[in-house]
């Protein structure tokens, strides 16, 4: 009976009022106050949602209160530089006699999962204050002005929350900021442009000697996106670069994660850093985890390197699949993997790790490669020999088949895509170009000069090694994996040392 309460209340009303009409009663004035009610009733819980954006991150609040910098692994310098911003919170008196102005926001720019997030816990948690986070989509709304009350609100309990907890400062942080800052278009009437000026405005009205003080931090990996206005100083003072860890990075965030896990007394992390080359810190962490649920799958009580190697090769490309290809479509896929292969160990000796034929993702094959050391310049050479080794599966099925199959068009994707490189870095005959004034045909023009000549190069020196891909044909169909050793030794090269998997 209570459960329907309201129902029978509605309906035990309705049928009042209607009866009092039937007999001559004037119910209209009753009728509107009824009404009235009602649609302030509607407005004022309409309000109230606004409000909780903010409150609903009080329980974040709590936890980012644990949250320290010194469990933030790879972020060294990002580390530094925030640091060195946020002490002029912490420090506040000593900048006063020096006449710095306390900065008022923070943005910090770079890869999804690179822990931008984590940093701006960290940032409350070092310089104890409240913290409250919201999306920038959170602020995106169909209804004009819903989206700039939100951020008036969201300002507005971050000085309650301070206040309440008897706290100098609070910082609010707002992840994908690009959302509502993208830049504008002139048109003043759209809904973002609103509430970006209401976020400015908020920013402005963020006084340094005000308590509590307020600190907006903001995360974005479109950086070339947002607004000027928002980007200059006096708003975002300090703009701190949260990239990719290096080799050193990565074997901290490994560690990190392995803290709480069994491993095998085997197991090198810096093997597995190595392996990892251009791996965000959530893709390690999902590593370290998926492994643990490899090693668990097997009720095996420690966690070991085929462990690690397989969520590896998981988070890479996906879960293995159960699709079944084929006779005709397995050797063209072995085919395909084995011109990779062959590829790769004539322009770089010893760097295939594995050739496999097992799905996985969206892919019905792959080959696996030794772990380089990490660079970030790259010459002329190096991008060409990435192309032919990109290239060499589809020059293989041309070899075999007379023609390729849609196999190549990940292949492709990546070829054309170094090739963009190299026209952005000045590296082709075109010389130091802008770009941006190449036209779609100069594009495919250049494109087509080089993988056109690159293929044949390809094709030329897998012609070549013909006898190697019939002689490994047949045991990377029957035993599905061919390891690196078993491939050189195909090849006629000496077996290179142990091999460990990094997959391109």
């Amino acid at each position: 009976m209570r459960k329907y309460a309201k129902e029978i209340i509605i309906g035990f009303s309705a049928a009042l009022f209607l009866f009092l009409a039937y007999i001559g009663v004037n119910v209209w004035p009753v009728f509107m106050v009824v009404l009235l009610g009602a649609a302030v009733w509607f407005a004022a819980k309409g309000r109230g949602n606004l409000v909780p954006i903010a409150g609903r991150r009080s329980a974040s609040a709590v936890n980012a209160s644990a949250f320290s910098f010194e469990q933030i692994g790879g972020q060294d310098r990002a580390k530094q530089e925030l640091i060195e911003a946020l002490d002029f919170i912490v420090k506040a008196d000593e900048i006063r006699k020096l006449g710095i102005r306390p900065l008022k926001g923070i943005l910090l720019a770079g890869p999804p999962g690179t822990g931008k997030t984590l940093l701006a816990k960290a940032a409350a948690h070092y310089t104890n204050s409240v913290y409250l986070a919201a999306s920038g989509s959170e602020f995106v709304e169909m209804y004009v002005g819903v989206g700039a009350s939100r951020i008036r609100d969201l300002f507005k309990e971050a000085r309650t929350k301070a206040k309440k907890a008897g706290k100098d400062s609070a910082v609010i942080f707002i992840d994908e900021i690009d959302v509502i800052g993208g830049k504008r278009d002139g048109g003043q009437q759209r809904e973002y442009d609103q509430t970006l000026n209401q976020l400015l405005t908020e920013m402005d009205g963020i006084h340094t000697n005000d308590k509590p003080r307020i600190l907006l931090i903001a995360a974005t990996n479109r950086k070339d996106s947002l607004d000027a206005a928002l980007l200059r100083p006096g708003r975002f003072d300090r703009h701190i670069t949260v990239d990719l860890p290096d080799k050193k990075g990565r074997k901290h965030i490994l560690s990190i994660h392995a803290a709480n896990k069994p491993l095998h007394p085997d197991v090198d992390l810096d093997r597995i850093a190595s392996e990892s080359f251009g791996f965000s810190g959530a893709q390690l962490e999902s590593v370290m985890n998926e492994a643990a649920i490899y090693a668990m799958r097997e009720d095996s009580e420690t966690i070991g390197d085929h462990h690690l190697a397989m969520a590896i090769d998981k988070v890479m490309m996906g879960e293995k699949t159960d699709r079944e290809a084929t006779n005709e479509e397995r050797e063209r896929v072995a085919l395909h993997e084995l011109g990779h292969a062959i590829m790769a160990e004539l322009v770089r000796p010893g760097s295939v790790s594995s050739v496999a034929l097992s799905p996985r993702g969206q892919a019905l094959g792959y080959v696996r490669h030794n772990p380089q050391q990490d660079h970030y310049l790259y010459t002329r050479e190096f991008l060409d020999q990435q192309i032919m080794i990109a290239l060499g599966g589809a020059a293989a099925e041309e070899i075999f088949y007379g023609g390729r199959s849609t196999g190549s068009k990940g292949d492709f994707d990546q070829a054309m895509n170094i090739v963009r490189t190299m026209v952005e870095s000045g590296l082709t005959e075109l010389g130091i170009i802008d770009a941006q004034m190449m036209t779609p045909d100069g594009w495919a023009k250049v494109t087509r000069s080089i993988l056109d000549e690159l293929m044949e190069r390809t094709k030329s020196m897998l012609e070549a090694k013909r006898e190697v891909f019939v002689s490994a044909l047949d045991v990377v169909i029957r035993e599905e994996t061919l390891t690196g050793d078993e491939f050189r030794r195909l090849l006629g090269r000496t077996p290179s040392q142990t091999s460990v998997a990094a997959a391109y």
